[in-house]
C-alpha cells in the first residue's frame, strides 16, 4: 500500500453497488442491489425537487468600479421568485430572473454577508452567500462551457448563442455553470479551409477582425449576458494562435481594451507561436507574456478571470497566480489522452499545496457526451469513455477543485450527459468555500481512496475502484483521518447512508467511483 500524505476527496462512477455496511456500524443500510453501470447508462441523479433549492458557489469575487453580473442559480418549479437581502448599494435582483447586476457603490474593499432567498408555489429556500470586493477574482474554479472539444474550426456566432440557450434551459445554470467561452479560430487567418475565415488580421488601426462567422461580438455577448452567463474569449500572446489564426503579439494593451469593449469576462491565454518569440526556456520568458498581458487586463473597468493555457511548462502552478492568472493549465490537451483521465488526474493533484481561492489548477476540460476526436478535429461522436467512467471523471475533477468547463457538444445534451454534469451535491464539492483541491489519500492496488476537507468540517470521498471487474472496497476512518461515529451521505445518489463507525464498505463497479460526504456523527 501507498499512501499520499495530503488530505483530498473522492469521485465515483456509475456502478455495480451491492449494499452500504460496515462490520462495526451501529446503523447498518439495508442490502441494495443496483445494476452494473460498467456499460448501461444508469442516471444516479435524482430529480430535482418542484421544491426551491439554491446551488452552486457561495462566494463571489469582484473589483471595485467593475460591473458585477451573477446569476442565482436555482432549481425547482418555474416560475419562480428571487429576494436578496443585504446586497451592497448600487446592486439590484431582478426578481424574476434571479440575475444581480449593477455596480458596489463603495469601492472600499470589504466583505457583504447576503441572503439570498428562491421561491415558488412549492416552498421557499434561503441561503446565507458572500460578495467580496477586492484584487481576487474566482473565488471558487470557474463553470461553464468552451467550444473546442466539439466544434474546432467550426465555430460560429449561432453556435455561441445556441450554447448560451442550452446553458439557460436544460438546467445547467441553475446549478451554477455561467461562462460560455470562445476557444480558438473565432479570428481571420492567413490561409484555411473555410474562406469565411481568411482575411486581414487587423485593421488600419490594428485592431483584430473577428472572421465572417462572427459579425458582431458586442451584439453575441449581450445576448449572452441577458441570460445572465459570461461571456469568454481566446488568443495567443504570439503573433498566431495554435490553429493559426491572428495572435496578440506586439498588441496586447489594444487586444485587452478591445475584449472589455466587446463585453468579455474571461480570457484563455494560450502560449502557441509565442515559443518563436521567447528568448529561450527560461523562468522569465515562460512569465512575461501572461505579466504583459494580465497588467493590462488590471487596467480596464471591468473583470477578467484569466486562464494560463502554457501546458504546465516551467512548473506554472509554483508561479501562475503571481503573474495574474486565476487557473493554469497543468498538462497539455487532454483531447489526446482522454483514456488516461484518471492518471492525468493524479498529476494534477501532486500540486495541490499551490490550489486556493482565486488560483486553481487546471487539468483541462469535461470531455463528456458528444465530443470530436482531438486527433482529426472531427465532427463529435459519443464519447469513447463508460459510464462508469464519466461519473469517475466528474468526480475527480470536484474532488481537486478544478475548473468545470464542459467541452462537449451542447445541442445534443442528453439525460444522462446532464445527470453527470449538474448533480448540485457533487458540484458542492468543487465549489466549496475554502477551496482546497482534494487528492489521493490511499493508492493500494486497483483501489483509490481520495480526499478533500470541506469548509464546514465534513470530508468528501471518493472511493475509486481502477480495475476491469467489480471489487468490494472499503475505506476505514484511519486513512482518511477520522475516529468514532461519522454520518455518510452518497452523493451521486443524494441518498443518506447511516451513522458508520470505524469504515465503510461497498461494492464497486468496473472503472467505478463511490462519492461520499462525510460527517460527524450527530449528537
Amino acid at each position: 500500500m501507498r499512501r499520499i500524505g495530503f488530505v483530498v476527496m473522492g469521485v465515483w462512477a456509475v456502478l455495480c453497488f451491492v449494499g452500504y455496511a460496515t462490520a462495526d456500524s451501529k446503523e447498518a443500510i439495508a442490502p441494495q442491489v443496483v445494476p452494473d453501470a460498467s456499460s448501461e447508462r444508469v442516471i444516479l441523479t435524482p430529480k430535482a425537487p418542484k421544491t426551491p433549492r439554491i446551488n452552486g458557489a457561495r462566494i463571489f469575487g469582484v473589483r471595485p468600479g467593475s460591473p458585477f453580473l451573477f446569476r442565482i442559480p436555482a432549481t425547482g418549479e418555474r416560475p419562480m421568485q428571487f429576494e436578496a437581502t443585504g446586497l451592497p448599494g448600487g446592486l439590484s435582483v431582478d426578481a424574476a430572473t434571479g440575475i444581480v447586476t449593477g455596480v458596489i457603490a463603495d469601492r472600499t474593499p470589504r466583505t457583504y454577508p447576503v441572503s439570498l432567498v428562491a421561491k415558488n408555489d412549492q416552498g421557499r429556500v434561503e441561503r446565507d452567500f458572500r460578495i467580496v470586493v477586492g484584487d481576487t477574482l474566482a473565488l471558487t474554479p470557474p463553470m461553464g462551457w468552451n467550444h473546442w472539444y466539439a466544434h474546432y474550426d467550426r465555430v460560429t456566432d449561432a453556435m455561441m448563442r445556441a450554447a448560451a440557450d442550452v446553458m439557460d434551459r436544460s438546467g445547467m445554470a441553475d446549478v451554477g455553470y455561467q461562462y460560455v467561452n470562445i476557444d480558438d479560430c473565432w479570428m481571420n487567418a492567413e490561409k484555411q479551409r473555410d474562406p469565411m475565415r481568411v482575411g486581414p488580421l487587423r485593421d488600419d488601426a490594428g485592431n483584430l477582425i473577428p472572421n465572417k462567422h462572427f459579425p458582431d461580438m458586442k451584439a453575441m455577448t449581450d445576448y449572452i449576458h441577458a441570460k445572465g452567463l459570461k461571456a469568454g474569449l481566446y488568443i495567443s500572446p504570439g503573433p498566431r494562435t495554435c490553429a493559426g489564426f491572428a495572435g496578440s503579439y506586439e498588441h496586447e494593451r489594444q487586444d485587452a481594451q478591445q475584449f472589455a469593449a466587446w463585453g468579455f469576462d474571461f480570457l484563455k491565454y494560450d502560449w502557441c507561436s509565442y515559443g518563436e518569440i521567447a528568448k529561450d526556456k527560461s523562468l522569465d520568458e515562460f512569465k512575461k507574456p501572461y505579466i504583459l498581458m494580465s497588467g493590462y487586463l488590471k487596467e480596464l473597468d471591468r473583470d477578467f478571470v484569466l486562464n494560463l493555457c502554457q501546458y504546465g511548462m516551467g512548473d506554472v502552478w509554483k508561479w501562475g497566480e503571481s503573474v495574474g492568472g486565476h487557473c493554469w493549465r497543468t498538462a497539455g490537451d487532454l483531447g489526446f489522452e482522454l483514456k488516461q483521465y484518471h492518471d492525468v488526474a493524479r498529476r494534477n493533484a501532486e500540486h495541490a499545496e499551490y490550489a486556493h481561492p482565486g488560483s486553481w489548477n487546471d487539468p483541462d476540460y469535461l470531455q463528456i457526451g458528444f465530443v470530436g476526436s482531438a486527433q482529426d478535429m472531427g465532427e463529435p461522436k459519443p464519447c469513447p469513455l463508460s459510464p462508469n467512467e464519466q461519473y469517475s471523471y466528474m468526480s475527480l475533477w470536484c474532488l481537486m477543485a478544478a475548473p468545470l468547463v464542459y467541452s462537449g457538444d451542447m445541442a445534443r445534451l442528453d439525460e444522462f450527459t446532464l445527470n453527470v454534469l449538474c448533480n448540485p451535491e457533487v458540484i458542492d464539492v468543487d465549489q466549496d468555500p475554502l477551496g482546497k483541491q482534494g487528492g489521493p489519500v490511499v493508492i493500494d492496488g486497483a483501489r483509490e481512496v481520495w480526499s478533500k476537507p470541506m469548509e464546514d468540517g465534513s470530508i468528501a470521498v471518493g472511493l475509486f475502484n481502477r480495475a476491469e471487474q467489480p471489487q468490494t472496497l472499503a475505506v476505514s476512518w484511519q486513512e482518511i483521518g477520522l475516529q468514532g461515529k461519522r454520518r455518510v451521505r452518497d452523493l451521486w445518489r443524494q441518498q443518506d447512508l447511516g451513522v458508520l463507525e470505524n469504515q465503510f464498505k461497498a461494492e464497486v463497479g468496473r472503472k467505478g467511483v463511490l462519492l461520499l460526504r462525510i460527517w460527524p456523527a450527530e449528537k
